[in-house]
């Protein structure tokens, strides 16, 4: 018997197609008015950073994430009970955040653990 799981709330959704190539400006401009955004030019953020070890990927989360809420690393430290060194440490890829902490960092700036991780 199967347990049940918690499924991820989604608010996006991306949507692929297959049909003329002649319509594709037409479908894109129809897309656009229903509040529908063009990423067929986008990179996954993993991929932008190439030379990048897990560590510094997950320090870059995390800054990015902090500077979108306005918090500085103080302000973060003290949402979290985590120390400001630490934060610090972890955003510049030299300590592993570790899946507690990603937790912690996720309920305090309104995002998904797993970004951290």
């Amino acid at each position: 018997m199967q347990g049940h799981t918690k499924k991820r709330h989604t608010e996006n959704i991306e949507l692929r197609f297959i049909g003329p190539i002649v319509n594709r400006a037409m479908a894109v401009e129809k897309l656009k008015s229903l509040g529908f955004a063009n990423t067929s030019d986008a990179v996954p953020w993993r991929e932008a950073y190439p030379d990048s070890t897990n560590e510094q990927l997950a320090g870059k989360a995390l800054a990015g994430m902090r500077y979108r809420e306005g918090l500085t690393q103080m302000q973060l430290a003290t949402k979290t009970g985590i120390p400001q060194r630490h934060i610090s440490e972890m955003e510049n890829g030299k300590r592993t955040i570790g899946k507690k902490n990603a937790k912690l960092f996720a309920e305090a700036l309104k995002t998904d653990y797993r970004v951290f991780l």
